[in-house]
């Protein structure tokens, strides 16, 4: 398996051409077809961005999408508007304000699928790409922002059943990827990520979620999304990312036991490393050997560029938990998990891909 040391997370900053699109389409000033002929030159230039940067694996950016994980639920049935979602703490930085983000639906029946939700993503991007092409795909335990305590019960009386019914619609998604040539897909798991915070666990716990089940039960469920023959796949512990900002800390000894032991269709695990939020590189050493451990130490959430003896330092401390080899690079996180995108410029965005590129050819040759 090609190690790929330069990786790439998913989203990017969404040009504003293209945010003007998505307003006039709203307002009904242009139609559907100029609507996607404009979203086609989003991914073109996400493509040539990353591909003028220099890394290994290219993405469409996520350009079709408002959020990261949004093409999940407008791909369903069983669920409805709603303004009563609990909402999620975001924190910030420095002197920046915190948010909050509450999803704008809940789960109110038993889900089924409505209509795929990456295989347009992926049918055009594979026409433009040079290099190989990465689809990304939520966690199935994402639906938690989704589930009501008071409203989806009715329905599922136990919420892994809902995260099980996921797991299927997200392991067909995966299936008809590849029948499509697709051989790199990425499962983003926040759900997993933020766990690694007590606080977390305990918000969790108050939606009636128990959280030792998520990180054993929830972990093995996108296991299963990633038995597919002939696709590479990674897993990507993330610990929020909206608008600069995130939602957990602490490192990733707090969930390595119960997680890690349960990747086994995975070829990749893609860990936060920007900042002392992620904790210490120990816990590598419970990953296999044979296992490509993608370090994401260059922060998207932020325009300082990481220097190239602070990058090189974490690399070597990584190796000595990790084979070398085994080890790649990235971004922390996406540009863009949301549309709005975070607080960085696309100048910044180029110099980090840029970084990303520049780091693994320092460091592999």
């Amino acid at each position: 398996m090609t190690a790929f040391h330069a990786d790439v997370l998913g989203s990017l900053l969404r040009p504003d051409f293209l945010k003007r699109a998505q307003e006039d389409r709203a307002a009904g000033r242009i139609d559907q077809a100029e609507f996607k002929r404009i979203e086609d030159r989003a991914v073109d230039q996400a493509i040539a961005v990353q591909e003028g940067a220099g890394v290994d694996l290219v993405t469409d950016g996520e350009m079709r999408r408002i959020g990261f994980a949004d093409q999940l639920w407008s791909a369903i049935e069983g669920i409805e508007p709603t303004d009563e979602q609990a909402p999620i703490p975001f924190y910030a930085d420095g002197d920046a304000e915190d948010m909050t983000f509450a999803a704008p639906m809940r789960v109110v029946g038993r889900i089924s699928r409505r209509k795929m939700m990456t295989v347009e993503e992926f049918a055009y991007a594979r026409a433009r790409a040079r290099l190989p092409l990465k689809v990304t795909l939520p966690s199935p335990m994402l639906l938690f922002l989704l589930w009501s305590d008071e409203h989806s019960r009715a329905a599922y009386k136990d919420p892994f059943d809902l995260f099980a019914d996921a797991t299927t619609l997200m392991h067909e998604e995966a299936q008809a990827l590849a029948e499509l040539g697709c051989q790199h897909i990425q499962i983003d798991a926040p759900d997993l990520g933020q766990l690694a915070d007590p606080a977390q666990r305990e918000d969790w716990e108050k939606r009636g979620i128990p959280a030792d089940r998520v990180l054993t039960e929830g972990a093995e469920m996108c296991n299963a999304i990633a038995d597919v023959p002939g696709v590479t796949f990674s897993l990507h512990l993330c610990k929020g990312n909206y608008r600069s900002r995130w939602i957990g800390a602490g490192g990733y000894d707090q969930i390595a036991k119960q997680v890690f032991p349960r990747l086994a269709n995975f070829d990749r695990v893609m860990l936060e490393y920007d900042d002392e939020r992620s904790g210490s590189f120990e816990p590598l050493a419970d990953l296999p050997d044979d296992k490509v451990v993608v370090l994401g130490l260059l922060s998207t959430k932020h325009d300082e560029l990481e220097s190239d003896e602070e990058l090189d330092a974490k690399i070597a401390e990584a190796a000595r938990f990790h084979p070398r080899d085994q080890l790649a690079v990235s971004t922390q996180c996406g540009f863009a998990s949301v549309a709005v995108g975070n607080e960085i410029s696309e100048a910044t965005q180029e110099r980090k891909l840029r970084a990303v590129a520049e780091l693994a050819a320092r460091t592999w040759g």
